[in-house]
């Protein structure tokens, strides 16, 4: 989709990561009025033993000013001519080209560790793909739902026969109201939490927050196993403030060296860097009429009143950080009250 900020149908992406060990960019432009891929550059980023980086460019495609560059000779004079519809290597046949095959290698093999969640909305069945089979991943999901609520004795995936329905025993069996259940129904109604030695079916039992710390288990589970990357959106949402911190300091935590946490939260609590963050680990979204801004605690200077002792909560509630909403609901209010007294004085 163009920008909804401002008269530009040109959406830019990017992105610098890690892979194996080796630093690289990935760049593309689309031109949403045209439907075209116009820009599209791969590199690798070298570092000497001064610190001083430097760019490798395996692939460039720059379609507005007609500049081409490919490790694989052979296709550079090739690219102009390419349908701009899809990103290059999904147009080109790359067992041809060794360099556009192991730069599409390198990008799917980073794009697939990324797990998306929405707190709103988590799905529940990679948990339940996990319960489902006894292994030491499962039993360490077990431990951190466990752990989560102190109150419940056990977390499992159950056949059907250990669950108690109630149901009118004179006119129907259990079972057939079971199999008239859709199968992912019946599924989620297998995750049971046992307390106090009662078991009871997750989805009709826990609270909103628990059922969300089950959903997000696994895949905090299998990414710190996996050093996968999770980007969570309001990773806040329904959670105890005590249990969001407990999460975030699994993953920033001198004993995960692989694994990535990226979120958004509206607690502020958390943007406490002396005990929790680096500086340019926490970042801000500013949002006005004309744009919205992202910017980095980093970008403060001592100069701006930002040191290690800072405190930073303060400085944001000041307003000094930026990223502060300012409602203006009073007018609301006034808006209500004055209503309510235009009715007074015509019923008068």
């Amino acid at each position: 989709m163009k920008n909804l900020f401002q008269d530009n149908f040109i959406c830019e992406l990017g992105i610098t990561f890690l892979a194996k060990g080796k630093k690289f960019s990935y760049d593309f432009k689309y031109d949403t009025k045209q439907k075209e891929y116009i820009y599209e550059k791969f590199a690798e980023i070298l570092k000497d033993q001064h610190g001083n980086e430097k760019e490798v460019i395996w692939l460039l495609k720059d379609d507005v000013n007609s500049s081409y560059i490919c490790e694989d000779n052979d296709l550079v004079n090739m690219i102009p001519l390419i349908s701009k519809n899809n990103l290059i290597f999904y147009l080109v046949d790359v067992s041809k080209f060794e360099s556009l095959a192991k730069m599409k290698k390198i990008i799917i093999e980073f794009a697939s560790k990324i797990d998306i969640v929405n707190m709103n909305n988590i799905p529940i069945r990679k948990t339940i793909e996990l319960m489902k089979n006894k292994n030491s991943l499962q039993q360490k999901v077990v431990n951190f739902i466990k752990n989560a609520d102190l109150y419940m004795d056990d977390f499992s995936y159950v056949d059907m026969d250990k669950i108690n329905l109630e149901y009118d025993e004179e006119n129907e069996k259990p079972e057939e109201k079971v199999l008239d259940l859709p199968e992912k129904v019946m599924d989620q109604i297998r995750l049971v939490s046992v307390y106090k030695g009662v078991p009871v079916p997750s989805m009709l039992f826990d609270s909103t927050g628990t059922k969300k710390i089950a959903a997000l288990a696994s895949y905090i589970i299998e990414g710190l196993e996996k050093g996968r990357i999770l980007v969570v959106d309001e990773l806040d949402n329904s959670i105890h403030f005590k249990l969001t911190r407990a999460i975030v300091a699994m993953f920033n935590n001198e004993l995960n060296s692989n694994a990535q946490l990226i979120f958004t939260v509206h607690d502020i609590n958390l943007m406490d860097c002396k005990k929790m963050f680096r500086k340019e680990q926490i970042w801000f979204i500013h949002k006005d009429e004309k744009e919205v801004y992202l910017y980095s605690l980093a970008d403060f200077t001592a100069q701006q009143g930002i040191r290690d002792t800072t405190d930073v909560i303060e400085k944001y509630r000041k307003g000094a950080l930026g990223a502060l909403p300012e409602p203006d609901l009073i007018n609301s209010l006034l808006e209500i009250k004055g209503n309510d007294r235009e009715e007074l004085e015509y019923d008068e």
